[in-house]
């Protein structure tokens, strides 16, 4: 089903910090994380991935193609020689245990949606991709990989994978995370014509990179029609069998509604078809603890969320078969009908808050968070009204939504870590 092909990548020169020059992907970069990325080298990859106007009225994305050029001419980055599937692995910390996560980085053919090869979970914004596609039509290359998924229970790909790579590691490096990245070039033909084979059986769910994937689609189509290199998109693999794959919660802190009233909000929420309680403890401390417990113990068929507001907490939950559900998400699937976020947008913010689909893309009323810790500053702060607290979607709930051609709100999944930009470029020319 899915068309997977080794690649013969950019890659930095070996005689360069490669931890100082790579960073994250461009959609999680703040203006002082750019800032930052400038500042560690010359030569860093924020210059491809996300460009600044170093001048006024400069074409970042003509900038950036003549970046990557004088880089290839000064020997900075490097061509390898030969094709390859890429054995990339990010080790981490995550509530106290060290985690793996390993995959490979590979080129895909984009061939949108329709063919059913590659299936999406989540929706996407115009602008992000307008974004993208100018950055690929003035460069003609990959500077960061969409990450997507693949199901093998046997993990032959992940084993032939680790035999051929064997013992060496060319790179091998801690990011400013304190993610462990480890790279391995698997060049032998005979592996590489296996993996290829075994991979037109599967089907690949995109969990982060949608905004990608659909411009590499458009510019296969419009920019290079017939053009063999420029139908591929470089994308990093990982098994769902992979003991390493973990998704985080994202979290919604919001603000901006007009006349906003605690005490209304939480009157509008008992009167609605959520449960609503509010957690009563020593101190806040304990308020939270007990939250998060009560948030862990959700058993399969209900939804159960947090709520801060005014310095307090609360558990707001519902039978995830209620037929309110069902009537507010008519049109769409069981599975995403059921998704702890779909109970959110359209019981909490569209029902009592007025930010439905729309709102919600502007930007205007939601922030996301992945840590606690975070959202629950925000609104301490004043800069936002409330959050709203979530456990994580399951990886098994986005391969459902996915397999039923529907697709989440936004911000719906954190596949932690980010795949990092800086250690493979596929070349599209």
């Amino acid at each position: 089903m899915a068309t997977v092909k080794p690649f013969a990548a950019w890659r930095y020169n070996a005689n360069l910090p490669i931890e100082q020059l790579v960073c994250q992907p461009y959609d999680v970069i703040s203006p002082s994380q750019q800032e930052a990325y400038y500042q560690k080298h010359p030569n860093n990859m924020i210059r491809l991935e996300l460009p600044k106007k170093e001048q006024a009225n400069e074409d970042v994305y003509r900038a950036a193609a003549a970046v990557f050029q004088a880089w290839q001419n000064q020997g900075i980055l490097l061509r390898d020689e030969k094709p390859a599937f890429y054995r990339y692995s990010q080790e981490f910390t995550e509530a106290g245990q060290t985690i793996c996560r390993t995959g490979f980085l590979a080129r895909l053919k984009a061939e949108g949606y329709a063919s059913g090869q590659v299936a999406p979970h989540e929706e996407t914004l115009p602008g992000h991709k307008q974004d993208r596609f100018l950055m690929m039509q003035a460069t003609y290359a990959n500077f960061s990989p969409i990450f997507g998924l693949y199901a093998q229970k046997s993990r032959e790909i992940d084993k032939a994978l680790a035999t051929a790579a064997g013992g060496q590691t060319e790179i091998d490096f801690v990011d400013e995370y304190q993610v462990r990245h480890r790279l391995q070039p698997v060049t032998e033909a005979k592996i590489l014509a296996q993996i290829e084979e075994q991979m037109a059986n599967m089907k690949i769910y995109i969990a982060d990179g949608h905004h990608r994937y659909e411009t590499a689609s458009r510019f296969a189509e419009e920019i290079a029609p017939g053009s063999e290199n420029a139908a591929y998109v470089m994308i990093h693999l990982v098994n769902l069998y992979d003991p390493g794959l973990i998704v985080l919660p994202t979290h919604r802190m919001v603000r901006n509604i007009t006349g906003f009233n605690g005490k209304s909000l939480l009157e509008q929420l008992d009167k609605g078809p959520l449960q609503l309680t509010k957690i009563s403890a020593a101190n806040q401390q304990d308020s939270r603890n007990r939250l998060e417990q009560t948030m862990a113990a959700a058993n399969p068929d209900e939804t159960v969320f947090g709520l801060y507001l005014d310095g307090a907490y609360y558990a707001l939950s519902i039978d995830k078969t209620s037929p309110v559900l069902t009537q507010k998400t008519a049109g769409h699937s069981t599975a995403y009908s059921r998704l702890d976020v779909t109970v959110v947008h359209k019981l909490v913010l569209e029902n009592c808050c007025g930010i439905g689909d729309a709102e919600a893309a502007s930007g205007q009323y939601l922030s996301y968070s992945r840590k606690i810790d975070d959202a629950i500053a925000a609104v301490d702060s004043g800069e936002y009204q409330f959050a709203i607290l979530l456990n994580a979607t399951k990886v098994e709930e986005l391969l459902a939504v996915a397999d039923a051609g529907d697709k989440m709100p936004q911000k719906s999944t954190f596949f932690y870590p980010k795949v990092i930009a800086g250690l493979t470029i596929n070349d599209l020319k």
